[in-house]
Formats: C-alpha cells, structure tokens, sequence
C-alpha cells in the first residue's frame, strides 16, 4: 500500500457516513475514482457508480461494496436532558457504555458519550446487561431546552467516535471496516488497472451502494438500473477463531489465510468456478465459507432483484468483531481480496449466457 492508498483509506475510514447520511463518504470514495475512469453518477439516495468502458453496450460487469455504516437516530429527550435512541442499522446495545459518540446536526457535530452508572451502585447479583431500553447519551446538558439549543432534535444521527489504527504492523482495526474497507478495495482495482493500462472488452461499472445495513436497500435499487451481466460483491464476513464463534455453527475462517468464496443459492455456480479457478492459478489464498439461504450480502440483491439476468458471486473479507469499534482485518487478506478481484476482472472473456460456460 503506497502513500497515496493510506491516505484515502484513512480519509475514507475516519470518515461517517451512517445509513441514509453517506453522502459525505461518497465525495471521498468519487474523487478517488475520478482520475482512473471516464463516467460517474450518483442516484437519488446516495449510491454512487463510477464508469471504466461508459460507451461499451454488449457486456456489463459490476463490482460492488457498501458505503454506509451502522449508527443511531436520537428518539426521545428526557427533562432532564438525557438522550435515548433507536438503531439505524444493527447497532450494539451491549458496547455502548462508557463509548464517545457525535451526534449529527445541521449546526455541525455535538460530542456526547453513553452513560452507565457506576459498578459501585448496582446490583451486581441482578445486574442489568446494556439495552435499547437502558442506553442513554449525555450531551453535558441539564434540561431538554439546552439539548434542543444544541440543535440536536428527533432524528438527528448518532455515530461512534473512533478512528483507524494499525495492530502489530499486521492488522487494521476500527469502527466501518463493515463495509468501507469494501470500497476502498474495489477503488484500489480500477486504479490497478488505471495504472496497467489493461483494456477491459466490457464496460465496468464500480458501485458503492447505500442502506445496506438495513436490508440492501441501495444495491437492490441500483442493481435493476445497471442490469448487469456480472456482478462482483465484496464485503466482509466473520472470523471465526477468537474466543466465544462457534466454528460447527459459523464456519473456520481465519483473519491472514486469504480471501473467502462463498458457496450459497445467490451464488452463481459456474462464476464461482471461474474465481476459485482464477485464485489457483494465480496462487492467491482463498477461504471456502457456505451460506445457509442467503449470503446476508448485497450479493442476494444483485441475484435476485432483477429478471435472472446476472450472475452474482462473493468475494468476502475475514474481519474479527463485527459491529464493534474494533473491527479488524489483515493486511494481508486486503490485498488478496484486490488482487483476485483484479485478476479475475483481466482475464473475463465477454460472453452472454453463464449457464454455458465450460466446466
């Protein structure tokens, strides 16, 4: 990872970009992209695309992250000038306490933090576990009037303050890497490609989609509009070797073994094939995971939301502690993810029907 790659991942993982809000991560992400391909666009809820091939007509390929990032809506203000929320996205109740947060308004951010009361005064043989029922903010107001003059109102977004950092030289760790690291390694493709001056015989769109995190809300939307003859999903899927996962029921994977191909009904067998075949002969490790239904991805939303035209496949990143400020991924596994996608983007021949690839 050169200077000019750090500092857009730190740009781009520092920054919030909570469900519903990501406009401010998707700035970033474009102008990254801007130098290495020839058209972009946005649609009316945020998701953002940029164009390798804009005029190519006779064969589409996406490859596809998500941009936003779980977070919380303020929901109700106390007299006192307490504040309760609601999740915007699958938020954690339980790690909550003792955290630092920014609430978001229209007068710019508010820093607040989520209160606990002491060991010393509770119960501690009836003590009460952290809950949507119990979390509260203290912005360091005495009375609702002071929270409201602070321009924090119902509906105002709460996220986590933390910031990326690096573990043992080996691992980046921080709040977002669910999905952004996503995004930065798809952008981190295309300026590979930029930079090898490959000729793609297809056009290739790069989407970084919105609200995923409350049901791949923006992947379904875009995926009807591209329509596309592959799609590429990159996202992030958990390891399992910390104390407390349970491998019999999520799986052995492990954070520096290598990207992770998912077997699942959205996956589309023969791409699968092509990919599993692309790491062999590349010597890129790979993981192998299977999926129970469905991926639980934006790959489900590109399978499906269409007329059955585009085949869908995974490629995900092994990440510890989802849903936490301390998300963590290995160096290592980033680039595998980049370089399979890359590798497998090269070498794809245009063609119009999956279902008659060779075996």
């Amino acid at each position: 990872m050169d200077n000019v790659s750090k500092e857009f991942l730190y740009n781009y993982l520092n920054n919030t970009a909570p469900t519903g809000f990501e406009a401010s991560g998707q700035k970033i992400w474009l102008d990254y992209l801007k130098p290495y391909t020839k058209h972009w666009f946005t649609d009316v809820y945020g998701t953002a695309v940029a164009v390798v091939n804009p005029d190519h007509e006779h064969y589409t390929v996406v490859i596809e992250a998500h941009a936003d990032e779980i977070a919380w809506f303020v929901h109700y203000i106390t007299a006192e000038g307490y504040i309760y929320l609601i999740r915007n996205g699958g938020s954690d109740a339980l790690i909550a306490p003792s955290m630092r947060a920014n609430i978001h308004t229209e007068n710019g951010l508010v820093k607040a933090v989520f209160g606990w009361p002491a060991i010393h005064v509770r119960d501690r043989e009836k003590d009460t576990m952290p809950s949507m029922k119990n979390i509260f903010l203290d912005c360091g107001a005495a009375s609702k009037d002071e929270v409201e003059e602070m321009g924090i109102h119902v509906g105002c977004v709460v996220t986590f303050e933390d910031q990326l950092m690096e573990l043992n030289g080996k691992y980046l760790t921080g709040r977002a890497l669910d999905n952004r690291i996503g995004g930065f390694m798809i952008a981190e493709v295309v300026r590979r490609l930029h930079e090898n001056q490959v000729k793609l015989p297809y056009k290739l769109y790069i989407v970084n989609s919105v609200q995923e995190e409350i049901g791949l809300r923006g992947a379904e939307m875009i995926s009807r509009r591209l329509n596309a003859d592959v799609a590429i999903i990159t996202d992030v899927c958990h390891d399992t070797q910390a104390p407390m996962y349970d491998k019999i029921k999520s799986g052995d994977i492990k954070c520096g073994k290598g990207a992770v191909l998912s077997y699942a009904p959205a996956v589309q067998n023969n791409l699968l094939k092509m990919l599993i075949n692309t790491a062999k002969a590349k010597e890129i490790p790979f993981q192998r995971l299977a999926a129970e239904r469905s991926t639980g991805t934006d790959t489900d939303a590109f399978a499906y939301s269409g007329a059955g035209n585009t085949a869908a496949a995974l490629v995900s990143l092994p990440l510890k502690y989802m849903h936490t400020t301390v998300e963590t991924v290995a160096k290592a596994d980033i680039e595998s993810v980049i370089q399979l996608i890359y590798e497998f983007l090269v070498q794809l021949e245009p063609r119009t029907d999956f279902r008659y690839l060779p075996s």
